[in-house]
């Protein structure tokens, strides 16, 4: 294939543009078209460009460098004399990458960029085999396939051979593609491998009753109905969810091991549950089936109430990539996929869209700004697999993985990130993030430009201006758990500190006085341009606990400001970070917005260093501890790290956080 992804590198062509990608039939609230927003400013406009300029190329890159656009070649030109190697779902970094590139193009056409995506559609549809099946893991070499892909079509998609996963992967991408486009040759060849699915699996005389082994076609089949219409993709969508759980593979793991429907708990790998989840959402937001609503609602309450770090990040244990036991978050050996916080923001965005309720938000904040951001370099160059709270020295970003779900995934998701920051319901406007923007929305058909000026997350100050247009709406402005003195719903975490943050909103300088609703304050006016809107939360720093449930956090604390979790890194600090002890109500002082790690506000506290002398005494020496954003950790080199600080002597003399091996590759794909 031409190689001309270097010119594009080097003329830094893919440009900036995003959309939080879910259909609006069915939901109560309808998010803002993808093409309305405008991201700028120094944290998420940075790293929207560093996507535009270094991922999403990156990505092309190890793409050919990888040999995955080589399997679609050989798949088109079959020979036992091939051995197929890599992973079963190796075709879904081509998917994934194209999909965030074309976010990219919806909003800025690049006919360059565009020609080198089509060449690789070109070489994706020569492989495709007449009946519409695509899978290069098989067609390379039929006689001969990938060790996970069975010894015929289907027959292990229930556990590794991830042919409804690709499927999922190759909608998405194909939608966002024609979406951006307009051409429909990506969208035709996922049409065609969803059409051969769909006569073979599914309820009926003939058809094989299987279910996706590793989730994502649930949610990609409602996407390709609500773009194409045909109700068949949305059918199968649902038969997947329906089936699950009643065939043959009944598993935690996979989370087949009960009814969809009877689930209360989040079990097994944590990407396949929160992919399912989402899908859930979507088939019920369509049909209106109350009892998967129910089921997600139960489940979320569970992941919220008892599974969730305070990073937002999911998945305790390495093993299987999967949700531990109730209460069990360790730290140092926390798996935390990136791919596993990418799928709790699909999930959370879901049920607000569904509920209308800010707590949804304020999770996806979390997970947002805490453990899915830290899964990218601030480059946008190297990635992270597993995000832990505490290391020994023994991570880094690596530029690539040979299982690169994650950077593939974070290809797609960052771009996306504008279209999370507004929705609409008749003529209420919901205003869910803080970030520079500009956005021109219809409101109940009333069409407005507003836009946001903001240093957040470093200060909680927000302007939002009406630039044109008038209506007669209702502004709904997320008022964030963290002021309103919760971490989370529930009680997983909790302030433990004095602090008593409190909050104003000014309509043309007067104040806004009101209930909250769902967590939001309503403003209803007739709206006109010119108006400004004056958001000022106060941000203090916060001291926060667990759960005493949590056996790994007795005794810690972790500091955070606004949606900002912090932790101490080697860097900062002369002392060895394990073996510090807080205050048992430490004071905190801001240090300078400086220009190290991306622009970051750092944090210091009196401490305690403890150590032994020669004969064995414990000396306790004074010492200044500071601290910086969890997301920025390990840009300067492996070392110490930690969030949770001790406070209490025994949890500070305990030895050392176990060092955990940084595998390259996730375990059970």
């Amino acid at each position: 294939m031409k190689r001309i992804l270097f010119s594009i590198l080097s003329a830094g062509l893919l440009s900036a543009g995003a959309v939080a990608e879910v259909s609006a039939p069915g939901y109560p609230i309808t998010p803002v078209p993808f093409t309305a927003v405008h991201v700028s400013g120094p944290f998420w406009g940075a790293r929207i460009e560093a996507s535009r300029n270094v991922t999403i190329p990156l990505a092309f890159a190890k793409c050919e460098e990888n040999e995955r656009y080589a399997n679609f070649v050989r798949a088109a030109h079959p020979s036992e004399e091939y051995k197929v190697t890599g992973f079963s779902f190796d075709d879904t970094d081509v998917y994934k990458t194209i999909e965030g590139a074309a976010y990219r193009l919806h909003n800025y056409p690049d006919k360059k960029l565009e020609a080198y995506i089509d060449s690789v559609i070109d070489i994706m549809a020569a492989a495709q085999e007449p009946d519409g099946y695509l899978y290069t893991a098989r067609t390379q070499n039929p006689a001969h396939p990938h060790d996970w892909a069975g010894k015929e079509r289907w027959t292990s998609v229930e556990n590794l051979s991830h042919e409804f996963y690709n499927l999922g992967h190759m909608i998405e991408g194909a939608v966002a593609y024609y979406q951006a486009t307009g051409k429909r040759k990506f969208l035709d060849i996922a049409c065609r491998y969803a059409d051969c699915v769909d006569r073979n699996i599914g309820e009926g005389e003939g058809k094989l009753r299987l279910v996706p082994g590793h989730q994502i076609a649930e949610m990609a089949l409602v996407r390709l109905y609500n773009v194409t219409g045909e109700k068949r993709y949305f059918d199968l969508a649902k038969f997947f969810l329906d089936a699950r759980g009643t065939t043959e593979r009944r598993q935690k793991y996979s989370q087949s091991h009960i009814p969809v429907v009877q689930q209360s708990e989040a079990v097994g790998h944590a990407v396949r549950a929160t992919y399912m989840y989402a899908g859930m959402a979507d088939v019920a937001a369509i049909s209106g089936d109350t009892s998967y609503i129910h089921a997600v609602d139960r489940i979320w309450d569970n992941i919220v109430g008892k599974k969730l770090y305070i990073t937002g990040g999911i998945g305790a244990r390495h093993r299987g990539e999967a949700f531990g036991d109730n209460y069990e978050l360790p730290n140092a050996s926390a798996y935390n996929e990136t791919c596993a916080a990418i799928g709790n923001v699909y999930t959370n965005y879901r049920l607000f869209l569904l509920h209308g309720d800010a707590k949804y938000f304020d999770v996806l904040e979390r997970t947002l700004y805490n453990g899915l951001i830290s899964g990218v370099s601030i480059d946008g160059g190297s990635f992270f697999y597993p995000n832990p709270l505490a290391s020994t020295g023994n991570y880094s970003r690596k530029p690539w993985f040979g299982c690169a779900c994650c950077p593939s995934n974070i290809s797609r998701f960052i771009p996306s990130l504008p279209g999370y920051i507004y929705a609409v319901k008749d003529k209420s406007l919901y205003v869910n993030l803080f970030m520079p923007n500009t956005a021109r929305l219809d409101v109940g058909g009333q069409r407005v430009t507003v836009s946001q000026s903001t240093s957040y997350p470093w200060d909680g100050n927000i302007r939002l201006t009406i630039d044109k247009g008038r209506a007669d709406m209702d502004l709904k402005i997320r008022i964030p758990g963290w002021v309103r003195n919760q971490v989370v719903p529930g009680d997983l975490y909790s302030y433990v500190d004095s602090e008593a943050p409190s909050y104003s909103v000014r309509v043309n300088g007067e104040e806004v006085a009101g209930q909250l609703d769902n967590g939001y304050l309503v403003i209803p006016r007739k709206w006109r341009k010119g108006d400004v809107v004056d958001i000022a939360f106060d941000m203090p720093v916060r001291t926060v606990k667990a759960n005493d449930k949590v056996v790994d956090d007795r005794g810690r604390v972790a500091v955070e400001r606004g949606p900002l979790v912090y932790c101490a890194e080697w860097p900062d600090n002369d002392v060895n970070i394990h073996t510090v002890l807080l205050r048992r109500n430490p004071s905190y002082t801001l240090g300078g917005h400086d220009s190290d790690l991306g622009g970051i506000t750092r944090i210091s506290t009196d401490a305690q260093a403890l150590s032994y002398d020669n004969d064995g005494r414990l000396v306790v020496s004074p010492t200044k501890l500071t601290l910086i954003p969890y997301y920025a950790w390990a840009h300067r080199g492996e070392g110490d790290m930690a969030v949770w600080l001790p406070v209490d002597i025994s949890a500070a003399t305990a030895s050392a956080p176990t060092a955990t091996k940084n595998e390259d590759n996730g375990f059970f794909r």
